[in-house]
């Protein structure tokens, strides 16, 4: 078989591959020579299916068109002058490039020597045969139609955008309305009469345009609309009948703008007319009522829940809250008229984002200030929505919650203010009360300030009102002093009490050393007892502002249960001091006075009363925290072990208290063998864990079969424990419950993933599921207490607020709570303080410094760097 013939049977085969190559080619040319001829079109298409023409006059429209139709001409021209017919030939080099060595190539050359040569020739044939069978796989090459080349502005983009709009919000049936735009309309009316109309939702209802020509004999619409119609061809060929709104003077006028007033008929009379009953729906009013009772934070911040919606959202929303005089024990300083003031009107909070057909929202506004706080008030909601209808609520009859204060005379002069705002006739009655009130003021002001503070105003008050009445602006400036003098009695100041306090010791301690007489003590004794009730009292605020910020609601005789335990001991203690110094014996009363001093550093006031068992769930917690430190403290031996392995001096001297680098109790082992004193940092009250080397004796270090047993048995016993702690949990219902649960499995394969680390050697992996566990630890804890909050709040909400019906917390002798986490004292400074995340940037700081510190070993730095990804 001759070279010629390989080749003719060669491309007989690969003939259908072949012509979809040159079809593809001819495509390509194709779309790179009219790409601006079919961009125009679609343009042009485009605009006519949206209606533009509709909304501008006949002269634009065919000054547009006539630009179109040159651009048109001018791409066809450029489009036929650049299109060049694809050539078989082109279409085979194409396909010959697509194969490997290409092979029709070959399959076309000539033997250039050894021609005569039987070796050679036969070397040839057989080269032939296998490029032969390597061209009959071809396949055919896909055209390239990208023009990105040539539209570097992507122009044909913005083509397809328009035709897409157009198909979705447009119509065909505009396209053929541009022929009755010729002068004198000769098209449309040899065509005959025609017509087009929609009609158009109102625009807060987000519903589309609805087309005439698309819709049934009847159909319904939202109050508000209109529709459009308008007729073309012989004037008076078509007219507009309709009853659904105004009747107009021209029914066969060519555009008709009718809006929907009432239900009734619509139709368009004439060759080709239909015809289509209307019907309205209604806007309904939007509706707001109150979903829950009134209350106030310990800040003073009046909430009101309530529920909102209407049928395509509220758009604003009011509360209006006014005095309900009939209500008000007209007693006192309130038994005279009071002085018209407007009602309080506030703006209701709305969803920023979502849906607002339906939604629950809190009104919260700190209204303590106001002349009315405390006082019986109504509260009407009012939402609006955008067709400006307006739904209210029925009035609600509350009290007006605002701040409470304690203190007897910060309660006095807050009502006095209110006397002064509820009429200005009351100032001189005022000035006789805080005259009674200053008169003999012993025990009664903690601080001289306020006392002074108290008489200069008084005496202002006095000096004004005996020779004329006040003017608006004395009443504001009186009412706010009065307001800030009765907050500087009432909250006084934590760290002014705590210098105090301080202060006291000092100089009680003082006196013992340089031996001064039984008066001299007994009065500084004295002075620390008033001090030390100052100092709790401080806490005691301090603890109700925490309470509240943790969602939780203590009342004042639950916050009197929660100090008694403490006030109790440190009274007997002091007593203690007290007994010890009559009887001369000075060295032992200073050694108490001094644990009198270390109490109080670490004094907490315990929320929630003292002295009752602990529910499951808290014990739960109890000892998931527990396990959470246990693993902390493994977790921070595993890291020191590691820093060993490759630095044996890293850690020396740093084993005292074995104390673990995040800050928390630690638990490894010492560096030391059997070093006296090296123990596990403990605080005081704390009870030791399942499995956190309980047996200890005080100052005796780590356990010795913690330090024969290798860390992945400890980790497996810490797992154990963790198992058995999850099969006695409570029943914890809703979504932070089945959190809880799966927090806590994550937590279990964690631990067990670097329990095989351990036993593998492997100390950097098992410390990073190690990280993975504690993390996981603290989220199931935080689900539970988010869980038992729940609970909580639907028992309250079923049986209302019961004393003790949160179940106590374990106090320490000292009266102190051991929190969510097991540790002394609130959680309040980790994660709920205001300076929470100043504290946290500082930590990330403070991690990226000894990051960068290149004295430090590579795999300190390289765990340093795990932990700054968890920022």
């Amino acid at each position: 078989m001759t070279d010629r013939t390989i080749f003719a049977d060669t491309l007989s085969r690969i003939s259908r591959p072949l012509a979809l190559t040159r079809l593809g080619l001819l495509a390509e040319r194709l779309a790179r020579a009219f790409w601006p001829l079919w961009s125009v079109v679609i343009l042009a298409a485009g605009m006519l299916m949206l209606g533009l023409h509709d909304m501008v006059a006949v002269e634009v429209v065919w000054a547009v068109g006539a630009i179109f139709a040159v651009l048109a001409l001018v791409f066809a021209g450029y489009g036929l002058w650049s299109f060049r017919w694809p050539r078989r030939e082109e279409a085979l080099a194409r396909l010959d490039a697509s194969l490997k060595g290409r092979p029709l190539q070959a399959l076309r050359d000539a033997q250039a020597i050894g021609s005569g040569d039987f070796g050679s020739e036969s070397l040839w044939r057989m080269h032939q045969s296998r490029m032969a069978d390597r061209a009959s796989v071809a396949k055919a090459v896909d055209p390239d139609l990208r023009v990105s080349s040539r539209d570097v502005f992507g122009l044909r983009f913005i083509a397809l955008t328009v035709l897409m709009i157009a198909m979705i919000f447009g119509s065909f049936w505009r396209v053929g309305t541009v022929a009755g735009m010729a002068p004198g309309g000769g098209a449309a009316l040899a065509a005959g009469p025609t017509w087009e109309g929609w009609i158009e939702p109102p625009v807060y209802t987000g519903l589309p345009v609805l087309y005439l020509a698309d819709l049934d004999d009847g159909f319904a619409v939202p109050e508000g609309s209109k529709a459009t119609i308008r007729l073309y061809g012989e004037v008076g060929a078509l007219s507009v009948e309709q009853t659904v709104g105004p009747a107009v003077e021209d029914p066969s006028a060519p555009s008709q703008v009718i809006p929907l007033e009432r239900e009734g008929e619509l139709a368009v009379a004439g060759p080709g007319g239909e015809s289509w009953q209307v019907s309205l729906t209604s806007d309904t009013v939007p509706f707001v009522e109150v979903t829950g009772p009134s209350e106030a934070s310990v800040r003073g911040e009046f909430k009101l829940p309530f529920a909102a919606g209407d049928d395509y959202g509220v758009e604003m929303g009011e509360a209006e809250i006014a005095l309900d005089l009939p209500a008000v024990d007209r007693r006192h300083g309130l038994a005279s008229a009071p002085e018209p003031r407007d009602p309080i009107r506030l703006q209701m909070p709305l969803p920023i984002a979502g849906d607002r057909t339906a939604f629950d929202q809190e009104l919260i506004e700190n209204l303590s200030e106001h002349p009315w706080a405390n006082l019986p008030v109504t509260v009407t909601l009012r939402a609006t929505d955008a067709a400006e209808q307006t739904g209210a609520s029925e009035p609600y009859e509350t009290r007006l919650a605002a701040r409470r204060f304690f203190d007897p005379l910060a309660a006095a002069l807050v009502e006095q203010r209110r006397d002064l705002l509820w009429n200005r006739d009351n100032a001189r009655r005022i000035v006789r009360v805080m005259k009674a009130i200053s008169w003999q003021p012993e025990g009664l002001f903690r601080s001289q300030t306020a006392y002074l503070r108290m008489r200069v105003l008084m005496r202002r008050m006095d000096a004004i009102t005996q020779y004329a009445r006040l003017t608006d602006d004395q009443v504001d400036s009186l009412a706010q002093a009065l307001w800030d003098l009765a907050l500087l009695i009432e909250d006084g100041d934590l760290e002014d009490a705590r210098e105090r306090l301080q202060r006291a010791q000092e100089r009680l301690s003082e006196a013992m050393k340089n031996g001064a007489s039984d008066e001299e003590i007994a009065r500084l004794m004295q002075e620390l007892r008033d001090a030390t009730q100052d100092y709790m009292r401080q806490l005691s605020r301090e603890a109700a502002e925490e309470g509240e910020q943790m969602g939780e609601e203590l009342s004042a005789e639950q916050m009197e249960n929660a100090m008694r335990l403490s006030q109790d001991d440190l009274q007997a203690m002091m007593d203690r001091i007290q007994e010890l110094m009559e009887q001369g014996r000075m060295a032992e009363a200073q050694q108490a006075l001094e644990e009198l001093q270390q109490m109080m550093e670490n004094m907490r006031v315990t929320q929630g009363q003292g002295g009752q068992q602990q529910s499951p769930g808290q014990q739960a917690m109890e000892g998931l925290s527990e396990t959470l430190r246990d693993q902390q403290g493994l977790s921070d031996e595993a890291f020191r072990d590691l820093q060993e392995q490759f630095n044996p001096d890293a850690n020396r001297g740093e084993s005292q208290q074995n104390q673990g680098r995040s800050g928390n109790q630690g638990r490894g082992q010492q560096h030391g063998q059997n070093q006296p004193g090296q123990g596990q940092g403990q605080q005081p009250g704390r009870q030791p864990g399942p499995q956190s080397g309980g047996n200890q004796q005080p100052g005796q270090g780590q356990g010795q079969g913690d330090l024969e047993q290798g860390l992945a048995d400890r980790q497996q016993a810490l797992r154990n424990e963790l198992n058995r702690q999850r099969g006695n949990l409570p029943g914890l219902g809703g979504e932070a419950g089945e959190q809880a649960r799966r927090s806590l499995e994550r937590a279990e394969e964690a631990m067990r993933g670097a329990e095989e680390a351990l036993r593998g050697d492997d100390l950097a992996g098992a410390i990073d599921r190690q990280s993975v566990a504690m993390e996981a630890l603290r989220d199931g804890i935080r689900n539970m207490g988010e869980a038992m909050a729940e609970e909580r709040r639907q028992a309250q909400g079923q049986q209302g607020q019961a004393n003790g019906n949160t179940g106590g917390e374990r106090n320490d002798p000292l009266g102190r709570s051991a929190g969510t986490n097991g540790d002394m004292g609130s959680q309040r400074d980790m994660l709920q303080d205001r300076d929470v995340y100043r504290r946290a940037l500082e930590l990330e700081e403070e991690l990226r410094r000894r990051s960068g510190d290149s004295d430090r070993p590579e795999i300190e730095r390289e765990y340093l760097k795990r932990l700054l990804e968890r920022f």
